[in-house]
């Protein structure tokens, strides 16, 4: 049990906690929520002992061991390998592994008899131990992590220096996780993973034993993983016996109530004032007067409860009219050196359409909407948009162009094609939140999620009707997404969104595009759509072959229909091909642990155990271990690969 018992911290006046009290039950999965700059991370932060309460105490069970992802990497981190990074989640592995290491020369070099034996009882202990905190299975659980994340086994040897950022956190992440410690304290765990590692990530937590706190604006985590949340806000924590969606249920019921309380308790302020200064004067009601002063000052403040509705809903103007067609990809062909995204894409998308384009990170999201928007040009092929098509682009750096010394409203006003709408300016920055006060604020002093919808007004100034967004939710609080939601949803112009939050793609997003290099797939249908379709089998592959058998269109026909059987004849040789080598190193790999079981059952065994020698053929099985599941790996992302080249034929 973990207890915040009338903690109070302040930074520069501002109060974070005014004597809080909280309490987390072993087990329990809890989401912290709250706005930007409310305190969620100082919660963690006193958890782990890096910040210091103004006052009061929090009480944790004794040796409770905490993981935290930290924003930052360890010494020495960017010279590791990526397995070996992640794979060193517990410093007592190491430890023990040193100390075994140490015993087994003390051993090999030991004459006295009752010396040896207390170095190979204290070596079983150790060995007990290590098997206990997973020491033979961790490099094979960091395999698993990393590749859940979106690593390729090729990726495993690399050092973490040649990794981006993004991908630094991802192996903190992966490292994190595999520690499975008592307490799981993540703090917005969805940010740089694309939405396929989103998914990995919410089922490899369902599983987890411990208890887990997670800060978090991915509304999908929230709901999926936690059934406790706590928000913090105006310096106030208050728990909430449920998930999300009855968090935000029973604050919406709170707040009524205490709106309801309000107005009654200032009728009666407002009435005990009237009455003083009424009476005050009087002698004969003097008395009375400082009675009711009493009584209004002894009145106690309700809790101040803010509404979770985003103060200043987003506004889009109206889209423009424009063709039938909103654009469409001809042949196109697009790659960077050594990597192959695009070669003769074709797509073509309806005005009106709200398309979100899912997969992997680097199977060419961003490019194909930086190709639409005209900031890429095809290698072959062309771009082409409709009639009267105006697009407005949203890249998630733009925030961070921004010029420092710039007003919001010279942003915008520079923006402006046409004099005639310099009147608007004002209108379309109250729509996106910026009232007068907020407009005249230099870019500088803007927060990530101010800047991000400064960027929409920029946009907006000349209204698109072919809105390209890539990761629009970035820097933006719950409030804040759930507005930009609804003003998308009401949109009527095409939209073309790349976004991780899971949530938003969900209500937004009507039609699906998933990345499929060096082509996508189309699925007409929203994200659950997308997700039931995707993970059935080809049922109609069969149909296809029929008829293209039954209805023949001549040379050409039957040409594509030679050229289309070569492929699966060669797919279907490579997939069996695939398919029986990942089965005989599965085959490998349970031998080689049943006999790694063999073995530890040996050293267990007691006296006469000769522990040097089974632990050197427990480490060599290990390693073994290792090279096969890195072999594994590789060989499941071909077969892979060639399910989804298979899938591609027969579409």
């Amino acid at each position: 049990m973990i207890d915040f018992k009338n903690i109070s911290k302040s930074y520069g006046g501002q109060k974070i906690f005014a004597g809080c009290d909280l309490r987390i039950n072993p087990g329990e999965r809890v989401g912290v929520v709250g706005p930007n700059g409310s305190g969620k991370s100082t919660l963690f932060g006193i958890l782990n002992g890096n910040i210091e309460l103004d006052g009061g105490k929090v009480f944790l069970p004794n040796s409770l061991r905490i993981g935290y992802l930290r924003q930052h990497l360890p010494d020495g981190a960017l010279e590791s390998s990526l397995i070996d990074f992640a794979a060193d989640a517990l410093p007592e592995l190491k430890k023990l592994s040193t100390r075994l290491h140490e015993l087994e020369h003390l051993l090999e070099n030991e004459n006295d008899q009752l010396q040896a034996e207390r170095f190979l009882k204290e070596h079983g202990n150790l060995q007990t131990e290590f098997e206990h905190l997973g020491g033979y299975t961790i490099r094979s659980a960091a395999a698993a992590a990393l590749s859940g994340l979106g690593f390729a086994a090729s990726d495993f040897q690399k050092k973490m220096l040649e990794f981006s950022g993004g991908w630094q956190m991802r192996a903190a992440l992966a490292r994190v996780l595999i520690s499975r410690p008592d307490l799981l304290l993540l703090d917005e765990p969805s940010n740089y993973l694309d939405i396929p590692a989103i998914e990995w990530l919410a089922r490899d937590l369902q599983g987890f034993q411990g208890t887990l706190l997670m800060v978090s604006h991915d509304r999908y985590l929230l709901k999926r993983l936690c059934r406790v949340t706590v928000e913090i806000n105006n310096g106030l924590i208050t728990r909430y016996a449920g998930d999300y969606d009855y968090y935000r249920r029973e604050r919406e019921h709170r707040l009524i109530s205490l709106e309801a309380a309000r107005r009654n308790q200032q009728r009666k302020r407002d009435q005990l004032q009237r009455n003083i200064d009424r009476f005050r004067s009087k002698a004969s009601k003097a008395s009375q007067a400082q009675s009711w002063q009493k009584q209004l000052d002894k009145m106690e403040e309700l809790d101040q409860l803010d509404n979770l509705k985003y103060s200043g809903n987003i506004r889009l103007p109206a889209a423009p009219p424009c063709g039938a067609e909103a654009f469409r990809f001809e042949q196109v062909v697009f790659n960077y050196p050594g990597k192959q995204i695009f070669e003769g894409l074709d797509l073509s998308v309806e005005a009106g359409s709200k398309i979100g384009f899912v997969g992997y990170n680097g199977t060419g999201k961003t490019t194909l909407l930086k190709l639409l928007a005209g900031q890429l040009q095809p290698q072959h092929g062309r771009v082409v948009t409709g009639h009267n098509v105006i697009s407005g682009y949203q890249a998630q750096e733009f925030a961070e162009l921004l010029p420092d010394e710039c007003s919001a409203e010279d942003v915008v006003r520079a923006a402006v094609t046409d004099r005639d709408k310099l009147s608007a300016v004002p209108g379309v920055l109250a729509g996106f939140g910026f009232g007068r006060d907020e407009a005249a604020k230099l870019c500088k002093v803007l927060s990530g999620g101010e800047k991000i919808r400064l960027c929409f007004a920029r946009i907006f100034i000349n209204p698109p009707n072919l809105l390209i967004l890539d990761e629009p939710t970035t820097h933006l609080d719950i409030a804040a997404r759930e507005a930009l939601q609804q003003a998308l949803e009401n949109y009527k112009g095409t939209l073309c969104l790349v976004s991780h939050d899971i949530e938003f793609v969900r209500n937004v997003a009507k039609t699906i595009i998933a990345m499929r290099p060096p082509g996508v797939r189309k699925y007409y249908g929203d994200y659950d759509y997308f997700l039931e379709k995707s993970a059935l089998e080809d049922a109609v592959s069969e149909e296809t072959v029929k008829k293209d058998t039954a209805n023949p269109d001549g040379a050409a026909g039957r040409e594509r229909r030679r050229e289309r059987a070569r492929k699966r004849q060669e797919l279907a040789a490579s997939k069996k091909k695939a398919q029986r080598e990942v089965e005989e190193l599965e085959d490998i790999l349970e031998k080689l642990e049943a006999s790694q079981h063999e073995l530890l059952g040996k050293m267990s065994a007691g006296d006469g155990v000769d522990y040097p020698s089974l632990n050197r053929e427990i480490s060599e099985i290990q390693k073994n271990i290792d090279e096969k599941t890195a072999e594994w790996e590789q060989a499941a992302e071909r077969l892979e690969h060639i399910l989804d080249l298979n899938e591609e034929i027969h579409s």
